[in-house]
């Protein structure tokens, strides 16, 4: 995968609101020989350069300029596909609900875990207390009388 869903939305997503606000991106936003693969590789290839260089990060506005960069410029090269991950450090904001799906979900899998653990508890076999062997008792030279 080219960089991790996530990141792909994160950039989706503002490249979108920037369409909507900036009528000159949005002429270079719709271009035909475009698309959002190709733009997070060209990230990606420019992130991986940066370090090289010796930088291991990028700020929101570095990322997001990039995109953009990536969709104004005609001539311009992506570079080789990227397999790598990439974490984004974004909160999501969840509509009241999927707050309530995600509690849901959460809910149900920590039942189910604590069941699984109940089980299982339950599924091994009980030790039996073995049955306490008698010998019978050897009698000993002084009980003999001897």
């Amino acid at each position: 995968m080219k960089g991790t869903e996530h990141f792909k939305q994160a950039i989706k997503a503002y490249l979108d609101e920037r369409a909507k606000t900036d009528e000159l991106f949005a002429v270079s936003y719709a271009k035909e020989n475009k698309n959002l693969d190709d733009c997070v590789t060209f990230i990606l290839n420019q992130a991986m350069a940066i370090c090289k260089e010796g930088g291991c990060g990028m700020t929101d506005d570095e990322v997001y300029s990039l995109g953009v960069h990536y969709y104004d410029e005609d001539d311009i090269e992506v570079g080789k596909a990227v397999n790598c991950g990439v974490i984004v450090n974004h909160r999501v904001e969840l509509s009241p609900e999927e707050q309530a799906e995600a509690r849901e979900n959460a809910l149900k899998a920590y039942q189910n875990e604590e069941l699984r653990k109940i089980q299982q508890r339950n599924s091994k076999p009980k030790p039996t207390p073995k049955a306490v062997r008698q010998e019978p008792e050897q009698p000993t030279l002084f009980d003999l009388g001897l």
